[in-house]
């Protein structure tokens, strides 16, 4: 195909308005409980009723985000108002803290032991209550936010495995979403929180997560930032370090860093270069550092979000430095995202290939697939390549 980019705004714009928000809209939403059904197949049809907390706030997020940014739609906050009011209800337990899973009626199933329910609660609330104007929605937002900075440096808190002070690591996965949750709270923040969230996260990732020598993100670190001899202090994922570096450009951006996103898309074409199939082509879930067997047997599968990070993060390389590199990867990664995960004949994406990019699992949303990762980067492709195309002008 021809790299046009006006053709390539439209191509993201279309896809979202006319694929993607419709089949969630369409097939996920749960009017009689509230809150939204993730689990469909192919087509589009409920598999399993149960409800992930991270899906739940992730489509709450993602409706009240594009009334933000795109228009106030009456069905898009309809949609937002659906989820915010059943979490707002069912989502936490009596001390806030945000379950991992609920039945379809909302008791709850999954204790709350995982960070990113708070993460991602505090993210939607946010965006809804700018989106509704409803200001209990911004207390929900601040309180999750509040538990995010108190757990982040203990995040399963007494639901760990590990046994303590054995082996302490620390996980790429909180300061990383701790610097994006913070950039989309910034209306709720004092600017001291927000300048000193962001510079103590921005330092973490760039100078204890990421190998200088090797030019790679690591998933896990020793708390002084030095690496263990282990599977969990070996791991790459390509797909986290690569979202982390678009997090940081966003950063890096709005405080004219020149030096910062050049780096970070130093980082993210390193990791393409690393983690890239040359025989099947696209880019493996998990990786070993150093080239040994990795723990995960899933570390060969092709994962729909890993490649929409990496279209991201490429065009807002190439949009920011316009960097030859960007864009030759852009095109790379493009081809074979747009072939085997889109489903031209029932919308939407699939979210799991095998090595060889045949489809996996014949399905639309799950455990850990919802209505985010795809829309989220059809908006943001989109609205960088209209930046792009006025450039040019």
């Amino acid at each position: 195909m021809g790299y046009n980019l006006n053709a390539l705004a439209e191509l993201y714009k279309n896809t979202l308005l006319g694929d993607i928000l419709p089949f969630w809209e369409k097939h996920s939403l749960d009017w009689e409980y509230g809150g939204y059904l993730t689990c469909l197949d192919r087509e589009g049809k409920v598999y399993d009723p149960d409800k992930f907390i991270w899906l739940q706030n992730r489509q709450v997020w993602t409706f009240s985000m594009l009334c933000n940014q795109l228009e106030k739609r009456d069905n898009w906050l309809n949609i937002a108002r659906n989820g915010a009011n059943f979490l707002a209800q069912h989502g936490r337990d009596a001390d806030g803290n945000w379950y991992f899973a609920l039945t379809r009626a909302g008791e709850p199933l999954v204790q709350p032991y995982n960070i990113f329910s708070d993460c991602f609660a505090a993210m939607a609330f946010s965006q809804y209550a700018l989106a509704s104007g409803e200001d209990w929605a911004k207390d929900v937002a601040i309180q999750a936010y509040n538990n995010v900075l108190r757990r982040k440096d203990n995040p399963k808190g007494k639901y760990t495995k590990t046994y303590p002070g054995t082996r302490p690591m620390k996980s790429l996965a909180v300061p990383m979403i701790l610097a994006n949750l913070t950039l989309e709270m910034e209306w709720l923040l004092s600017s001291e929180i927000l300048e000193n969230v962001l510079a103590a996260t921005v330092r973490e990732v760039m100078t204890d997560f990421l190998d200088q020598e090797k030019g790679l993100m690591y998933e896990s670190v020793a708390p002084d930032g030095s690496h263990i001899d282990c599977f969990e202090g070996r791991l790459i994922n390509p797909g986290h370090g690569i979202e982390a570096m678009w997090f940081i450009m966003d950063i890096a951006r709005r405080q004219n860093d020149t030096k910062t996103i050049n780096q970070a898309v130093d980082v993210v074409l390193n990791i393409l270069n690393f983690a890239w199939d040359d025989e099947y082509g696209g880019l493996y879930y998990f990786m070993d550092a150093d080239g040994h067997p990795p723990q995960q047997l899933e570390w060969d599968q092709k994962l729909w979000w890993v490649h929409l990070e990496s279209l991201v993060a490429l065009v807002m390389g190439y949009r920011l430095t316009g960097r030859e590199a960007c864009w030759q990867w852009y095109q790379k990664v493009h081809d074979y995202a747009w072939s085997h995960f889109a489903d031209p004949e029932f919308g939407e994406w699939f979210g799991y290939l095998n090595r060889r990019g045949e489809v996996l699992l014949n399905l639309k949303g799950g455990k850990w697939k919802g209505c985010f990762h795809v829309p989220r980067a059809m908006y943001l492709c989109w609205q960088q390549f209209e930046a792009l195309s006025s450039q040019s002008v």
